[in-house]
């Protein structure tokens, strides 16, 4: 089988816009639950943290399963 540059570069594509996706997912996430942790429900600036970064971690890994879809 003969491979084309043409296919390396779609693939290159596809992996970039992956990444993106689950990037925002996770950003997204992360700010979404820093901000209501710590305005909404008045919780400490560590916890707020931990939960975002957690959440974060949570998106990113949905994300990535629904790429590999």
């Amino acid at each position: 089988m003969v491979r084309t540059a043409g296919s390396n570069v779609s693939k290159g594509i596809g992996l970039m816009r992956n990444l993106r996706y689950i990037l925002l997912h996770a950003v997204t996430a992360s700010v979404f639950i820093f901000l209501l942790q710590r305005y909404a429900l008045s919780a400490t600036l560590e916890s707020s943290l931990l939960w975002a970064l957690t959440f974060g971690g949570c998106a990113a890994g949905l994300a990535y399963m629904q790429s590999n879809r």
